[in-house]
């Protein structure tokens, strides 16, 4: 009996870290094609328009919901863009049942006697949340080509003046940027949230671009060709991560999406704990959505066999949380399997590629990408130090994601909860006794708490078998779902 148990455990926790092993190895052929691509196009300059020429109109949408604190710098700095102001309209898609509806009214008063072409768009209803103020947005647009920016986004002057003129080449239905973060050192969450998004914004868009592999548009900081929006079928709010979906049915009709790796867009990281895990869920939840909603189509079209590969990596990447948690929950109990089934822990070694093609990716997306100008000692010791605190994080919010995934993949349909953003720009900002606050704790907090105390005993166990192989794996696991449990409740209804 004991045996069976043992051996059950054993094929489970081997399983969970086979895939995540084989999605590590995806990851590092992105690095391959990465390193690769700098390589040939190291001095490789960008593109910019000449203002002397006619420009094409551009709409510029803004899709907001009670962002009280930042819609008006969002306004600010928009209305600042060097571009003919003639040849440009700015459009606040405003679905706020707050304060933030007057504030955008005003800005927009405000800009409209300076004689700016902006007008506001208030829905009452939200249906189909974000991709449905798209959707009915377009009706609005007189624009050839639609640039679309968060609430919490500061882009540079120049946006529009290096985006517009990659689609003077007909296939280009989307040029993306890259997300900058404005107030990445303000805690150690910020900065462990860069260090993951850094990645997405190095190797994996522009390996995948050089790869010849689907990519995305990330939701905001892009430019859309009005005629791929329309051709790939429009704004669809089946799921809640509408970018990656229009993405991916707009490049299986043959449109090309171009990413500026270099050309960075500031926007602000959530600083505090719920309104991270809100965006991981979005994010996670939307991502297996995706992938049942899309998958079928990908292996039907006529793309090859490695790049159908990497696209269903991409759209199960929300799936690896899922094996996270599974090996991280029987790795405690196998520290007793192996005991009943006599295997030495020797055996998982070969495992540890995956750790290594982590590693190895999340270095060349946060040391060798030079994304901040600090010297290269200062961000080695960086990395040093974040990345351990990442992986526990990391680890910490696997069970927070895998209710997600699981949902997604289930159909389970829930809101779009967007994340809330505060202003937040440097350390002397705050954003205690500020509105949007979480005020429901999710039964997901406290199970996170007890599994802290749960990896504290696979730590303890490990100590009294002599077995050490699983120590750190343990630990990290103690220390990340520790520290979410307490910053969650730590940050619930902070006032």
């Amino acid at each position: 009996m004991w045996s069976v148990i043992a051996y059950i455990t054993l094929i489970v926790y081997c399983f969970a870290l086979a895939y995540i092993t084989f999605y590590c190895l995806l990851q590092f052929h992105l690095l391959y094609f990465y390193k690769k691509y700098n390589w040939k196009h190291q001095n490789l300059a960008y593109l910019r328009a000449d203002k002397t020429r006619k420009l094409p109109f551009v709409t510029i949408q803004l899709p907001i919901f009670n962002e009280m604190y930042v819609v008006e710098r969002l306004v600010d700095n928009i209305v600042q863009f060097d571009y003919p102001k003639d040849r440009f309209e700015i459009h606040i898609l405003d679905d706020s049942i707050d304060a933030t509806v007057e504030i955008s009214q005003r800005k927009v008063e405000e800009y409209k006697a300076k004689g700016f072409n902006i007008e506001l768009f208030h829905r009452v209803d939200r249906k189909g949340y974000k991709a449905g103020a798209l959707k009915e947005g377009m009706a609005h647009a007189k624009g050839e080509f639609i640039a679309i920016f968060d609430a919490d986004f500061l882009p540079r002057k120049d946006f529009l003046l290096t985006t517009i003129p990659y689609f003077e080449n007909d296939s280009v239905g989307v040029v993306q940027t890259r997300w900058e973060h404005i107030n990445q050192d303000y805690s150690m969450l910020t900065r462990l949230q860069a260090m993951q998004l850094n990645v997405h914004f190095t190797v994996e868009q522009l390996g995948r671009k050089a790869g010849n592999c689907l990519l995305q548009f990330n939701g905001t900081a892009g430019v859309w060709r009005r005629q791929t929006i329309e051709d790939a079928g429009g704004w669809e709010a089946d799921t809640l991560t509408e970018d990656l979906d229009l993405s991916y049915r707009a490049q299986l009709k043959g449109w090309e999406i171009v990413y500026l790796e270099k050309f960075g867009s500031p926007a602000e990281l959530p600083a505090e704990m719920n309104g991270l895990k809100s965006q991981q869920f979005r994010w996670m939840k939307g991502g297996a959505e995706n992938a049942r909603k899309l998958l079928p189509t990908v292996w039907r079209s006529n793309m090859n066999f490695l790049q159908k590969i990497h696209a269903t990596g991409h759209l199960l990447s929300s799936g690896v949380f899922v094996f996270v948690f599974v090996a991280g929950v029987f790795s405690v109990p196998l520290l007793f399997a192996l005991q009943e089934v006599g295997l030495p822990t020797g055996i998982f070694k070969y495992f540890l590629i995956g750790l290594l093609s982590v590693i190895a990716v999340y270095y060349v997306a946060n040391v060798q990408a030079e994304l901040k100008k600090e010297s290269t000692v200062l961000r080695i010791a960086k990395f040093i130090l974040l990345f351990p605190l990442f992986l526990a994080l990391s680890m910490g919010l696997s069970l927070h994601n895998t209710v997600a995934v699981i949902q997604g993949y289930i159909g389970k349909k829930s809101p779009f909860i967007r994340t809330p953003k505060f202003n937040i720009q440097s350390l002397k900002d705050s954003f205690k006794k500020r509105e949007y606050l979480a005020t429901k704790l999710p039964w997901t907090t406290i199970v996170e708490g007890l599994l802290a105390i749960y990896f504290m005993g696979g730590v303890i166990a490990g100590v009294y078998l002599q077995e050490s192989s699983f120590l750190l794996f343990h630990g990290l696991l103690m220390v990340g779902f520790g520290t979410i449990c307490y910053y969650s409740v730590r940050h619930f209804g902070y006032k």
